[in-house]
């Protein structure tokens, strides 16, 4: 398994009820998930073949709603932040380091949230 930028890192979906999400997906697609990461928002993940994460997370505030957002894998966040900037990106969450698992960052273009994942 090679990692490689422009991939899908992480398949993440945020649900009101992520316990029945993340049966969905076990019992539909034969996933199997770990327990909750904290550093992730507490996020059921199953690996997939080809290294890639899929997550299930449930809100995080009151104002989140239920989504699925894929992260695309970089090489330098921050020149991916500024460039989805620069094109009309409106940038929800800056780049933010996860503890142990790389760097964040969320961008709203067209009403579609989109992520980006930088590893360590």
């Amino acid at each position: 398994m090679t990692t490689q930028s422009n991939d899908i890192h992480y398949l993440e979906i945020v649900s009101a009820d992520p316990n029945a999400a993340r049966d969905l997906y076990a019992g539909t697609y034969g996933l199997e998930f770990g327990d909750s990461v904290p550093e992730l928002g507490n996020a059921f993940v199953a690996s997939l073949p080809s290294g890639s994460l899929f997550a299930i997370r449930g809100t995080l505030a009151e104002h989140e709603k239920p989504v699925i957002r894929a992260y695309v894998r970089v090489d330098d966040i921050h020149q991916a932040t500024e460039k989805a900037a620069s094109l009309g990106a409106m940038i929800a969450l800056p780049p933010t380091e996860l503890p142990g698992q790389g760097t964040i960052a969320i961008y709203i273009h067209g009403d579609v949230e989109h992520g980006i994942w930088q590893l360590p």
